[in-house]
């Protein structure tokens, strides 16, 4: 009788794991747990490698001979990551000469229409969910999966759902947000500037033209320490009687008409260089640029964001001043200033460094939004300082090295120190990541090579 007890048990619990499985394998379960798998792992790492105690030193500088040797023969592949596709023809925009409005704006604006939109049931969903919110405020019929499927492929593994495809990839970038509005659709435009301000903000939402913007945001970590992100906000209005602005937070429960005072939100949005995004009907360029003024140019606007940042680093200390000394980098970066501009990292990665732990962690995850330091060093003739930074960033931040900026980046410098298999073999991973990503593809093909 025991036997048979015992005989009967196992077929019940042989049973109840074959349930378990069939259910776990169902489309939405297996999404769900893939996702809750993936956060678990990623704790696990983290706590016996903390992502924040991560340090890159700089290696240091290159004589000028060599550096412009290398940016004359190398400028041209810098425009690889800036377009998806080199066969598009993306409607770029703005080539109007811009004129300045001084016409004065409300005391306070609430823009209507504005349709919410969030990032849950997604994996780093912020860019997707704020395109599509300012988008849809134009009229567009579009969701945030049409977008993601364009920037954000993920995996080219068909045999994985639209979601878990999906997980590796970490970031969008603005010029991808940008592109798929000038490239994806043809009745609207986009652009992005760095170097914007609260009045500038204030003056586009009065006219109608709500902003997106990329800002850091912190929170307390699951061990209670303060974190660093990076996050797209989306800004509908404004009211000076209060002191702030009105925003749709893609993240936050509730996340609708939030209120963001005008000092958190500027504090924030200095950690990306004052960038802003802005999307608009293609037949409203003209009033536009006219709203944008002198930030209609790209280069004026990244000149004066890089006054900007060095006045912080002239008033700014602690650990403010690591975002400053970036910001000035990245500034330089736009203006072509590459010398000028790995100094000017270096002095951030320095002051990263030295950060004063007790006011929070590192923000470990900057050079998962901001590649500004692979173009300063690659184009500074500094190959091993980006395959240096590039590898820390990839095994030291983050609990699985999909970031295919960073991987495309390492690639390039392997390939210029004579190490083509390890090029190779970091452009095959990036797509793994960001499938037909054009800039690995088009790597592979100039060495003879299919993706």
């Amino acid at each position: 009788m025991n036997k048979l007890k015992n005989i009967d048990k196992r077929w019940w619990i042989a049973a109840a794991v074959v349930l378990f499985i069939g259910i776990a394998l169902l489309p939405p379960v297996k999404s769900r747990i893939a996702t809750q798998y993936e956060l678990l792992r990623t704790r696990v790492i983290y706590f016996f490698r903390p992502p924040s105690e991560a340090v890159f030193e700089p290696g240091g500088e290159t004589d000028p001979l060599t550096i412009e040797t290398a940016v004359g023969t190398a400028r041209a592949e810098m425009l690889l990551t800036l377009t998806p596709k080199a066969t598009a023809t993306p409607k770029t925009g703005p080539t109007l000469k811009p004129t300045i409005t001084t016409t004065p704006v409300p005391d306070s604006v609430i823009l209507p229409g504005v349709i919410y939109v969030d990032q849950h049931g997604r994996w780093n969903y912020c860019g997707p969910a704020n395109l599509t919110m300012a988008l849809n405020f134009w009229g567009w019929q579009g969701d945030r999966d049409d977008v993601a499927s364009v920037i954000k492929p993920g995996s080219p593994d068909t045999k994985l759902n639209f979601v878990e495809r999906g997980l590796p990839d970490k970031n969008v970038m603005p010029y991808e947000l940008v592109d798929f509005v000038n490239t994806q659709t043809t009745e609207y435009k986009a652009l992005y500037r760095h170097g914007g301000d609260i009045d500038l903000i204030k003056k586009l939402i009065a006219a109608g033209y709500p902003v997106i913007v990329e800002k850091g945001y912190y929170e307390k970590d699951y061990t209670g320490k303060i974190d660093w992100l990076g996050h797209y906000l989306f800004t509908t209005g404004y009211d000076d009687a209060k002191g702030g602005f009105t925003v749709q937070d893609a993240y936050l429960k509730p996340g609708k008409d939030l209120f963001s005072p005008y000092e958190e939100y500027e504090d924030g949005w200095r950690s990306f260089n004052y960038l802003f995004i802005v999307v608009y009907p293609a037949g409203s360029e003209t009033e536009v640029l006219s709203i944008l003024g002198p930030w209609a140019d790209d280069k004026w606007a990244a000149q004066h964001a890089l006054e900007l940042a060095e006045n912080d680093i002239a008033t700014l200390e602690g650990n403010d001043l690591f975002f400053a000394w970036f910001n000035q980098g990245t500034s330089q970066i736009v203006l072509n200033q590459y010398s000028d501009a790995a100094f000017a990292y270096d002095q951030a990665f320095r002051l990263y460094n030295n950060w004063d732990i007790e006011k929070g962690n590192r923000p470990f995850r900057m050079m998962w939004y901001q590649t500004g330091p692979y173009f300063a060093y690659y184009y500074s003739a500094r190959y091993q300082d980006v395959i240096d930074l590039a590898t820390t960033t990839l095994t030291k931040t983050i609990s699985k090295p999909t970031l295919e900026e960073s991987l495309l980046w390492r690639g390039r410098a392997y390939y210029m120190i004579g190490n083509t298999e390890a090029a190779i073999a970091d452009y095959r991973a990036t797509l793994q990541i960001h499938a037909n990503w054009y800039p690995a593809v088009q790597a592979l093909q100039e060495l003879g090579l299919q993706p």
